[in-house]
């Protein structure tokens, strides 16, 4: 590590629970230092965040234009902004950002809009900054390793694919009790064409094409609303045709009583497969054709020298969510050291979301919408 990156945040203030996470990833591996933030729409609740954060009065800014002003004037200047705001209010900070040279970190989905998001690809190019998308599931140790072990075909063709992320939380209407997260992912102008598509769906989505290391190219979506009166589906199912032929499914929901955030992915080729469970994460269950079932322990020889990059502690200590996404963090902060000095990302910098994946993600929940709204045809990403 040369230096700490100096870091701003938009949105995350107090009350929010993705802003506490982001911070505590950005802090894990002592690569970044908060130092600025715009961290509420409202001005006085901004600089009181701010100030539970330690931060100096003058860094915590009741608005993003005033930030933008502000840290653009100063010599030590913030290098990179977290945006962990609702989703309709990534595009514009994103856009500002960039075009003031800022590097930027974004919680998914990355917008709202297919053109929105193609948008925001234009502007990092111009800017010639790192935009990243936190699909935070990515950083763990044996998901690493499974991407590790697919590329070494150590499955063989791959035949069939299963991903699943299933959560209770939206079972009982609680938007309608006002309870805040709630409010804004039922919300179509916040949240934007999806429920639970747009905010877990995306993970599954993603976590499918990273381990692979294929692209989905066609689904056939069926997405449904279980609770009278939401405005926004809250379970889906959906048939996947990959690029190489392989089949698969996604099942996605927020109304499955008994999963807390059970995200689960299966894969099976023509040499085996393997299983993995988010909730279980240092274990990957692999079997080869014909043989007896192992299990892969992070930490250990066989976790690889992918999963062994992404790793901090010993076997036997377990490490979980907050390492996964503070691996991600930690990507991007080399993605954007390299950006900085002219020179080439090391490997494990390049397995760091994108914004090419951020727009990815857009389209998947885009074409998933169309597809439902066609009786699930089968749809083209």
């Amino acid at each position: 590590m040369k230096r700490r990156l100096r870091l701003g945040m938009v949105g995350g203030g107090r009350g929010a629970f993705i802003g506490a996470v982001h911070r505590m990833a950005a802090r894990l591996d002592d690569r970044y230092e908060l130092v600025a933030g715009a961290f509420s729409s409202n001005p006085q609740r901004s600089h009181d965040s701010g100030a539970d954060f330690l931060l100096k009065e003058d860094r915590c800014y009741g608005s993003i234009d005033e930030m933008v002003r502000a840290e653009s004037a100063r010599s030590d200047r913030v290098h990179v902004v977290a945006i962990v705001t609702p989703n309709h209010l990534h595009h514009a900070p994103a856009a500002a950002l960039l075009q003031a040279g800022f590097h930027v970190i974004c919680d998914k989905p990355l917008t709202t809009t297919i053109a929105e998001a193609e948008d925001l690809v234009a502007a990092a190019d111009r800017a010639k900054r790192v935009l990243a998308v936190t699909y935070n599931y990515s950083g763990y140790p044996i998901v690493r390793h499974a991407r590790q072990m697919i590329a070494a075909d150590e499955l063989g063709e791959l035949r069939v694919v299963q991903v699943e992320y299933a959560q209770e939380w939206l079972s009982a209407p609680l938007e309608g009790e006002g309870q805040k997260q709630a409010l804004w992912r039922t919300d179509p102008e916040k949240a934007g064409v999806a429920g639970v598509v747009g905010d877990i769906g995306t993970h599954a989505f993603h976590l499918a094409e990273f381990v692979t290391g294929l692209r989905i190219s066609q689904i056939a979506a069926d997405l449904s609303t279980c609770v009278p009166g939401r405005r926004l589906d809250d379970n889906a199912q959906m048939l996947l045709r990959f690029a190489n032929g392989a089949r698969g499914a996604l099942w996605t929901s927020q109304v499955a009583p008994g999963n807390e955030n059970a995200l689960r992915l299966r894969i099976y080729g023509e040499k085996g497969g393997f299983e993995w469970s988010q909730e279980a994460p240092n274990h990957l269950r692999f079997t080869r054709r014909g043989e007896a079932p192992q299990l892969i322990a992070r930490g250990h020889a066989g976790g690889g020298p992918a999963g062994a990059a992404a790793t901090r502690i010993p076997a036997g200590h377990p490490e979980g969510y907050i390492e996964a996404f503070a691996q991600v963090y930690c990507d991007i902060a080399d993605l954007i050291d390299a950006s900085d000095e002219g020179i080439t990302p090391g490997a494990s910098a390049l397995l760091a979301p994108t914004v090419e994946d951020g727009v990815r993600g857009v389209r998947f929940i885009h074409t998933a919408v169309e597809s439902s709204r066609r009786n699930a045809a089968w749809m083209t990403i």
